[in-house]
């Protein structure tokens, strides 16, 4: 049993977790591959994007806006057709308007009225500025990986906010739908973990790799941790 009184903060992903970052991806895909002519099944779709965007990120540190425009480009090239200059900027200039998931924002609040709350992001600065006033509520401690040079699941994110809150590893509760990006490693820091389960039901893992991970607590939506985080 997860006691949730011993956290005095709690960190999270953003996209993917808070933010519907598949549903976003895919509308701003699906209208690039059809001009193009191409039919890709939307799993197929994320799942090529997952293996891109590992691939790129794994090599010497580059801004997120241009992992997305590299990721972009491996995507033509998996599926024959070229983007435009132009076409390349799709998911940066998308991104900023991909939509909290319904039970985000709610769940954030109630949240802040029992715990410092923080954010542990892929992403540029100003990537998550644009991002920041669709979560409306507060963040003690914004950790990007322009910030720390470095994308999960390397362990940057985590020491810095760790160091940042002032706190040990014990009173720190991390909140993600990625194993492979935050359950793990955050897990291989001493970190209690819960997974936002948001693929529920479907196949596959989405835009993220599948990993071998066991959080502490599962659930499916953010309304479940608030209410599991009552009891």
């Amino acid at each position: 049993m997860l006691r949730f009184d011993r956290f005095s903060a709690l960190s999270f992903d953003c996209y993917g977790t808070l933010i519907d970052w598949e549903t976003g991806l895919l509308e701003a895909l699906r209208p690039l591959l059809r001009r193009h002519g191409v039919v890709c099944e939307d799993d197929r779709l994320l799942g090529l994007y997952a293996a891109s965007e590992k691939e790129v990120e794994a090599g010497p540190y580059r801004k997120y806006r241009d992992v997305l425009r590299e990721v972009t480009q491996r995507l033509g090239a998996a599926l024959a057709f070229r983007p435009s200059s132009e076409e390349l900027e799709v998911l940066e200039q998308s991104l900023p308007c991909w939509p909290p998931f319904p039970d985000t924002v709610e769940a954030l609040r109630a949240l802040s009225e029992r715990y410092r709350l923080a954010i542990a992001s892929n992403t540029d600065d100003d990537l998550f500025a644009a991002t920041r006033a669709r979560l409306d509520v507060e963040f003690d401690l914004v950790t990007t990986a322009e910030q720390v040079r470095s994308y999960k699941p390397a362990l940057a994110h985590f020491n810095r906010t760790l160091a940042g809150l002032g706190i040990g590893s014990d009173r720190l509760l991390h909140v993600a739908q990625s194993l492979f990006h935050d359950i793990g490693p955050a897990r291989s820091l001493g970190i209690a973990t819960v997974w936002v389960n948001r693929r529920a039901g479907r196949r596959g893992s989405g835009a993220t790799l599948p990993a071998e991970a066991t959080p502490d607590l599962e659930v499916n939506d953010l309304a479940a941790l608030v209410t599991r985080s009552k009891t």
